[in-house]
């Protein structure tokens, strides 16, 4: 036992700003997505990237059964879009998905990362899922939906 309080450490890993973003999956009973800034570039070459999900979430499972996931990067409009993958559904978005070579992708993210999990890592409380990034799309004007402290943010023009 390490002596840091999990709240401890998870407020103050929350003062660190960064981006926010839908992973989301496709499994043979649906599509599903999920809020979430637990995601970082691993390897340049091979293209790989890594999703990190709480052994609680549903998302684990899905993306476990699928061996796929997608990362939209959010633009800064899309902070409502945000909250109803973080649970606080919005019929506004109840058909939020377009399709992209078999996944699910959020239509109007600033960048859309498409990968195949080529390893899964047990990381304490949580797994890690390795992609190897199949297919990039960006949108260059787009201004990320920055996160920090519990509150939403964009980019200073």
């Amino acid at each position: 036992m390490s002596g840091i309080d999990p709240r401890d450490l998870r407020d103050a890993c929350g003062s660190f700003a960064t981006g926010v973003t839908v992973i989301s999956t496709r499994t043979a009973d649906g599509d599903h997505g999920m809020t979430a800034n637990a995601f970082m570039s691993v390897s340049l070459d091979p293209p790989l990237i890594t999703i990190s999900l709480d052994h609680k979430s549903r998302m684990r499972e899905k993306v476990r059964a699928s061996g796929r996931y997608a990362v939209n990067i959010l633009s800064h409009e899309m902070e409502g879009l945000a909250m109803h993958f973080a649970g606080r559904h919005d019929p506004a978005h109840a058909d939020p998905f377009i399709e992209r070579d078999g996944l699910p992708v959020v239509p109007g993210a600033s960048t859309v990362f498409l990968t195949e999990v080529v390893q899964e890592v047990e990381a304490g409380d949580h797994t890690l899922f390795i992609g190897r990034v199949t297919e990039i799309e960006r949108d260059l004007s787009a201004k990320p939906l920055l996160f920090c402290g519990g509150k939403f943010g964009a980019l200073a023009s």
